[in-house]
């Protein structure tokens, strides 16, 4: 079987953060599936990576930072269960949601007890893997409450939605992912290399300049709220209610 075309991403030599990104790497070698999957996320306003053999994923895991990982058991290369052996052994934390055909119980225990934060049967239902999706990314933020709070702004995990003051914002699928970034970082400062990172795929030129494009769009947009974008020199933006020092 073919694997699905894709771009190598470039070694980095910073250290990993394991901040909290809207950004998801597929693992699948069925292209059909693959490229199914990839269009279907993205039509959610996720960044999508796709890989199609294990070897290039756990390289990938090493180099880049994912939200979450879509992993299929039955990869060339390297199998899907090595490369969450090698993921777990790294402390890598970031949620996997496994996908194969075998659903069986004995496979989903061994699975899940090696270090899957879910676990999917193959043919699936979208509906149900974006909503696992919706409650992962939760659960890795920390958060059991779909409704995220910052002044008047707020943001549904569910719909992926922003309301200020019950008004919904109109935002642009960009615009949207930085806010989703800051806001689940709220309080707590995000560099500009990590947005990029957050938005940028692999057949992407990863721009700084634009980042900064997004952030003076968001605070115009934000103008009559009571949440607003911070600069803080040298460490990034920070999103934080007006007042609140």
């Amino acid at each position: 079987m073919t694997s699905p075309d894709y771009h190598l991403p470039r070694p980095k030599k910073t250290p990993h953060s394991w901040q909290k990104l809207m950004r998801i790497l597929v693992v699948e070698d069925n292209v059909e599936l693959a490229q199914w999957l990839v269009r279907t996320l993205r039509k959610q306003q996720y960044t999508v990576d796709l890989i199609g053999n294990g070897a290039d994923a756990d390289f990938a895991l090493q180099s880049e930072t994912y939200n979450l990982v879509i992993l299929d058991l039955a990869l060339p290369k390297l199998d899907g269960k090595e490369v969450l052996r090698r993921l777990r052994a790294r402390k890598n934390p970031v949620p996997v949601l496994v996908l194969t055909a075998n659903n069986t119980i004995q496979s989903r225990v061994s699975e899940l007890d090696q270090g899957a934060d879910d676990y999917m049967a193959k043919p699936f239902e979208i509906e149900e893997l974006e909503a696992r999706i919706r409650v992962l990314l939760r659960r890795s933020s920390g958060q059991s409450n779909p409704l995220t709070l910052c002044g008047d702004l707020s943001y549904n995990t569910n719909t992926r939605e922003f309301q200020i003051a019950g008004q919904l914002l109109a935002l642009t699928p960009r615009e949207r992912a930085v806010l989703e970034m800051l806001i689940r970082q709220a309080g707590r400062s995000v560099t500009k290399q990590a947005l990029a990172q957050s938005l940028f795929s692999f057949d992407e030129e990863v721009s700084i300049d634009a980042i900064e494009i997004y952030v003076h769009r968001l605070r115009k947009k934000l103008e009559h709220s009571s949440a607003q974008v911070m600069t803080l020199r040298g460490l990034g933006y920070l999103l934080r209610p007006v007042g609140n020092e």
